[in-house]
């Protein structure tokens, strides 16, 4: 069984949802012998982030010092040998990044919400501003997601409080959202995420949690952001933003995320790509990249995990020095970082670089 089983029924010999049985065996075992010091930093991570972010150039003093990266693993069994995402003091959420207000965006004739998660918000903030960008560019009112009462605090799909098998509280992180997307739902508005963990959770996980047809109404709705530009070039609605990107004739690999293949979501990254003039992307034949969420930061498994990825990813992006590599996974950028030495990027930077002013 792959240590990142997301549930790909047709691929899994047992033909069952391990994913979400792993859920469960996970919070009865938590809640039965306690969860340690690690899990509670995994699964709060959307709770501190805002607050954590103040202090970014402090708590990233551990990716250069190799005494505080062995004092991480031996109080919190993350590996020293693995560097730990980088905290942004000025990230997405406090930049002044603007989309249009609910108002505009329900009263619009293009409108889209934009999901920002954790880990583009406060780590990786490029790409969600890059998103942004792209959907506007392509003619999209786009709304970025918070919770209800105006006070910009950001949506949790409770993603990591699922890995920690605490179900409850995720099960209260994704009220908030369902509560939040409501009236954008209620009009049949997409929802469209970065992150295929956190994003496809709305359309997986989520709707296990006793929501009823609302969660299945929001399943509905969310896409990847690949997912719902493709559907729009299919529709011919994407003429401006295809007139407006520039040609590129640098070879690009692309690796898929585990969810992303899990629900037949790779296609449509590489259907978009190919709206850049020139742009042939190769999608590199991989398995999991061998992170598996918080597994590949974990001491005693990161071996596994090189393992892994020396399967076939790092080997094919060592292999084309001169590319541009895309993965959407947070986490797969973090492996293809560490082993290759290479900086992956999101689809959506691509497209957002190859955008004429």
């Amino acid at each position: 069984l792959c240590v990142s089983c997301k549930g790909c029924k047709r691929d899994c010999p047992t033909g069952v949802d391990m994913a979400k049985m792993k859920i469960e065996f996970t919070h009865a075992w938590k809640k039965k012998h306690g969860w340690s010091l690690k899990d509670r930093l995994v699964a709060k991570l959307p709770d501190y982030a805002a607050a954590a972010s103040r202090f970014a150039g402090l708590l990233n003093l551990r990716n250069r010092s190799g005494a505080l990266a062995a004092l991480g693993e031996k109080l919190l069994g993350f590996s020293a040998k693995r560097s730990l995402p980088e905290w942004q003091s000025t990230h997405f959420f406090n930049s002044g990044a603007r989309g249009a207000t609910r108002e505009e965006t329900l009263a619009a004739e293009r409108p889209v919400v934009l999901f920002v998660d954790t880990f583009n918000g406060f780590f990786e903030s490029a790409n969600a501003h890059a998103a942004l960008r792209v959907l506007q560019a392509a003619g999209c009112t786009v709304h970025v997601a918070s919770k209800q009462g105006g006070d910009g605090k950001h949506l949790c799909c409770g993603r990591t409080y699922l890995a920690s098998g605490m179900v409850e509280q995720a099960r209260a992180k994704a009220g908030e959202l369902l509560d939040a997307l409501e009236p954008f739902v209620a009009r049949d508005i997409p929802v469209v995420g970065l992150e295929p963990s956190c994003l496809l959770t709305l359309r997986d996980e989520m709707t296990a949690m006793g929501f009823g047809e609302r969660a299945q109404a929001l399943a509905k709705q969310s896409l990847l952001l690949e997912e719902y530009l493709a559907r729009e070039a299919a529709a011919g609605r994407l003429e401006t933003l295809r007139a407006r990107l520039r040609p590129l004739a640098q070879p690009v690999l692309v690796h898929g995320h585990c969810h992303q293949k899990a629900f037949g979501a790779v296609s449509p990254v590489l259907e978009v790509l190919k709206l850049v003039p020139g742009l042939q992307p190769q999608l590199v034949e991989s398995s999991c990249c061998g992170m598996a969420g918080s597994f590949g930061y974990e001491a005693k498994h990161h071996a596994v995990s090189m393992q892994m990825a020396e399967l076939s990813l790092l080997p094919a992006v060592r292999s084309a020095p001169d590319a541009i590599v895309v993965a959407d996974g947070t986490s797969c950028r973090h492996q293809i970082h560490d082993g290759a030495q290479r900086e992956a990027i999101h689809a959506a930077v691509l497209l957002a670089r190859q955008l004429q002013a």
